[in-house]
């Protein structure tokens, strides 16, 4: 039948479709990107940003679940021991904040134990803020990343379907798949960075939560560590 065909003429037929496979397979990232216009830009600073706030915080927070498993009872040791500066010291050698909220309370020994309490807290509070600075402007971008791909999309069908109006009879198809082709690039993008701003989000939540968790542990541990007497 092929033999048949390419006696009939068919020749540049087979040769069309040839060459239209050969330009989808070449089609990449970059072509994609440029396709999608201005608003590409937009997503691209974006997606810079998201990869930014994700990876300053994951380091953030790694760092400050480091401790040694031996420190609060060393922390008990010193106390116990009369040897205030010693703790205060070992507190200031871990940059946490499970040490930080335990120096708070060290300096205020000698006070009401509310008084403590109230200041540990108050603390713990600050470090939280300090943890989740940066996560509302990733939660942004998970929203809106979408939002910007979507409009990108609406404007560009809009475009097309204005082509096709000014076109009058000579109407080609690729009028319009080539304007559907530029207004899906941009949801692609949005949907690409969302994703991406979503995971992190939701993974530096957690991470934050079991930070957060062990902190107020931390708390009532040493809370409990002042309530016992001097020679235990």
């Amino acid at each position: 039948m092929i033999f048949n065909l390419l006696q009939a003429g068919d020749t540049e037929l087979l040769e069309t479709g040839v060459e239209a496979v050969a330009q989808a397979k070449t089609m990449n990232l970059i072509d994609m990107a440029l396709a999608g216009g201005w608003l590409m830009l937009v997503l691209l600073i974006l997606s810079v940003m998201a990869i930014y706030i994700f990876g300053n915080k994951w380091w953030m927070i790694r760092k400050a679940g480091k401790i040694d498993k031996n420190f609060m009872n060393d922390i008990h040791d010193f106390i116990h021991d009369g040897k205030i500066k010693s703790a205060i010291d070992l507190c200031q050698k871990y940059d946490s904040p499970v040490a930080r909220l335990v120096e708070k309370g060290i300096e205020r020994i000698g006070r009401p134990l509310q008084d403590i309490q109230t200041a540990v807290e108050n603390m713990g509070n600050v470090e939280v803020a300090r943890l989740e600075k940066g996560l509302p402007m990733l939660a942004t971008i998970a929203g809106g990343a979408p939002m910007i791909g979507f409009l990108g999309t609406v404007t560009g069908m809009i475009q097309a379907f204005f082509r096709m109006s000014t076109a009058g009879n000579n109407i080609d198809i690729t009028l319009l798949s080539g304007g559907i082709y530029e207004a899906m690039v941009t949801t692609v993008g949005g949907l690409f960075v969302g994703i991406i701003a979503y995971f992190g989000y939701n993974f530096l939540t957690s991470q934050i939560s079991n930070l957060v968790f062990k902190m107020e542990s931390t708390t009532i541990e040493f809370i409990d560590m002042l309530h016992e007497p001097a020679g235990k």
